[in-house]
């Protein structure tokens, strides 16, 4: 698929659409481009509406992610995550809105957050780390504005694309596994069923009943049905805390119950809490894969569903170009580094926001609706807070789930094919790393189109980036044999 870097004012949709509709029309209508796209000021508002429920969930599960301890063995306050989360998500899908004027909402990214928790912070402090989603994020708004971007995914095989997503999700849903305590280390296995090969506690079982609940809303197609699942799991969780059937030690963030207001003012501590200056001790090769791979969990995904959510909404022409391409991506770009700037991870569109398309949403309004609940979350974060790990866990694996199903697009058949899919699929979660799948993907991709005299059909962006993971994997050796440590 090959993105164009000029940007119409008018696609093959909007003229397809009929004549220009009558003189008359709102500001509104004009800047938005509303009727021109058969849409309606209802319609927009009513997909604004559904997009959010359908990704409110992000308000519980960033903090989750971002819920372990950096090197220097410090921790990030729920609340004020809960905050860096709502006010990033809000500003920079009002940008989209307003900017891009295309339905699409942005949030912390889930494959961004996990590698921040998974493989930044065990080298860095959380001020280094959010620093570092200001620096991807600037890479990829230089990525957009030299089409570098081109590049990048054409040198990228579709199928090594697809296996990423799905790779991430894997990744995801164990992610919420173990904190739901459904998966434990064994005592004579790495991984068990709980710790001894059964769950224990009602609030596992919980975490199992909040994953059903939401997998059968979804098979009906309900709207908002992450949303639901974890209001429902929360509900249930208070009841069981106020009549004392559970054990208030056995919740993992402590008891679901409301202390004081629902309301508070929301807590900024981690807005511009950044360190640019402590990455000496880290090493110049690791603080590059570290960006690179940032660059990867955000960039490629984020391509993918612009263009996706696009089509599914009639926008985008059959090269994929569509009105506000280019500043979409730019404004996704410039997230990364919002959501640095925030504390709250960086930011990146959501697929979440066809949900909105389907329920009608056509242009930017339906994401300034989206932008202005995420504001108004800001003032809630006392709610947010009751929800119990085990319940926003279920999440994690929802959206595994969902991820997994690009599965889809792989020719399994071809083993040029399924044998760098299957490595970076399932090394991600194997090794608890995103970076290692990918080069393991890249590497072994390389390795069999040479075995199979294909190696013509390797692009020399493609031998670059074999080049740069062998170093990753080879890092500790050459460390060693530079006198580095």
């Amino acid at each position: 698929m090959t993105q164009s870097s000029v940007e119409p004012t008018a696609t093959a949709q909007d003229a397809a659409a009929g004549p220009p509709p009558p003189a008359g029309r709102s500001r509104l209508d004009r800047y938005f481009h509303i009727s021109r796209r058969g849409s309606t000021v209802a319609r927009e508002v009513r997909g604004g509406v559904t997009t959010f429920m359908a990704m409110a969930y992000i308000l519980l599960l960033n903090p989750l992610i971002l819920s372990g301890k950096d090197v220097a063995g410090d921790t990030l306050g729920q609340r004020s995550l809960i905050t860096a989360t709502a006010g990033a998500a809000a500003l920079t899908t009002l940008l989209m809105g307003v900017v891009g004027r295309v339905p699409l909402a942005l949030a912390a990214g889930l494959s961004v957050s996990g590698v921040l928790s998974s493989q930044v912070v065990p080298h860095m402090t959380w001020p280094q780390a959010m620093a570092m989603c200001v620096v991807y994020g600037v890479v990829i708004m230089l990525l957009v504005v030299t089409g570098l971007r081109e590049m990048i995914m054409n040198a990228i095989p579709l199928a090594l694309k697809h296996a990423i997503t799905m790779g991430i999700g894997l990744f995801v849903a164990l992610i919420g596994f173990y904190k739901s305590g459904f998966v434990q280390p064994g005592k004579s296995t790495p991984v068990s069923l709980g710790p001894s090969g059964q769950l224990t506690g009602w609030p596992v079982l919980l975490f199992a009943l909040t994953l059903l609940l939401i997998f059968m809303l979804q098979a009906r197609r309900v709207p908002g049905a992450i949303l639901i699942g974890i209001v429902t799991g929360t509900v249930l969780a208070v009841i069981l805390n106020a009549v004392g059937a559970v054990d208030p030690r056995q919740w993992t963030n402590g008891a679901p119950s409301l202390h004081g207001s629902a309301v508070s003012t929301p807590d900024f501590s981690l807005v511009g809490d950044l360190d640019f200056g402590g990455w000496g001790h880290v090493g110049a090769m690791t603080v590059g894969m570290i960006v690179f791979t940032l660059v990867l969990a955000g960039f490629f995904d984020a391509m993918a569903t612009i263009i996706g959510v696009g089509t599914e909404a009639g926008l985008a022409d059959r090269e994929g170009r569509m009105p506000g391409l280019s500043r979409a991506l730019f404004v996704d770009g410039a997230g990364g580094a919002i959501g640095g700037v925030a504390g709250g991870s960086g930011q990146t569109v959501f697929v979440e926001s066809a949900t909105g398309v389907g329920e009608g949403a056509r242009t930017g309004l339906a994401s300034v609706v989206t932008g202005l609940l995420f504001a108004a979350c800001l003032f809630f974060t006392p709610l947010t807070a009751i929800v119990p790990q085990e319940v926003a866990s279920a999440a994690l694996v929802v959206i595994g789930a969902m991820m997994m199903m690009t599965a889809r697009h792989v020719d399994w058949g071809d083993r040029a094919t399924a044998i760098p899919v299957f490595l970076t699929v399932v090394i991600m979660p194997f090794t608890y790393s995103i970076t290692a799948g990918v080069a393991a993907g890249v590497i072994s991709h390389v390795a069999v189109r040479t075995a199979q005299s294909r190696a013509r059909e390797v692009g020399p962006l493609m031998w670059v980036l074999t080049a740069v993971f062998v170093v990753f994997y080879a890092l500790h050796p050459i460390e060693g044999w530079l006198g580095v440590h």
